[in-house]
């Protein structure tokens, strides 16, 4: 009966006074439902050490304060969501591409011949001077640039219209 009484006592102007500050008829009834769930729930542990009605304003004005502060955190969310939208829509896209790409690269020096294959690998991938790849294979440096600039060659006519095909085909 007690918080009948407290319910319907302050349920007005505690309505108003919330209202004045969000300007919002549901947000404020929101409010109202919280803080008397809260009243409600913890009636056996409730100890009051003010007035009534100071601890009503007070709870109203924390609760208010506690939904502007979680509209603000939702808000930046919705912002850095509409920002990554626009500005990292392509992340994935590219990435795509470039693994795309590498898998074709790879397949194409795939097709190399071996030993002009294995000669661009340690250049390449292994990254050796000409000078330590001839010692390492026992030939000569000349043959080792030879081999490295015929492999490039072949790699640039087979990747040519690829490359092309696969940075610019969805712009």
């Amino acid at each position: 009966m007690a918080f009948t009484e407290v319910y319907n006592r302050y349920k007005g102007p505690l309505y108003i006074h919330a209202f004045n500050l969000l300007r919002d008829r549901e947000e404020a009834k929101d409010v109202l439902q919280q803080i008397f769930a809260v009243l409600w729930t913890g009636r056996n542990d409730f100890v009051l050490k003010s007035q009534l009605s100071g601890y009503l304003y007070t709870a109203v004005r924390n609760q208010i304060f506690k939904r502007i502060a979680h509209n603000q955190v939702a808000s930046r969310y919705i912002t850095s969501l509409a920002e990554f939208g626009t500005s990292g829509e392509c992340i994935t896209d590219y990435l795509v591409r470039e693994n795309q790409l590498l898998s074709i690269i790879e397949k194409e020096i795939a097709e190399l011949p071996q030993k002009m294959r294995e000669i661009f690998e340690l250049s390449r991938k292994g990254g050796l001077s000409h000078k330590e790849i001839a010692i390492q294979l026992n030939i000569s440096e000349k043959t080792v640039r030879n081999q490295v600039n015929n492999a490039l060659k072949i790699l640039r006519v087979k990747l040519g219209v690829l490359i092309y095909l696969l940075l610019f085909s969805n712009l």
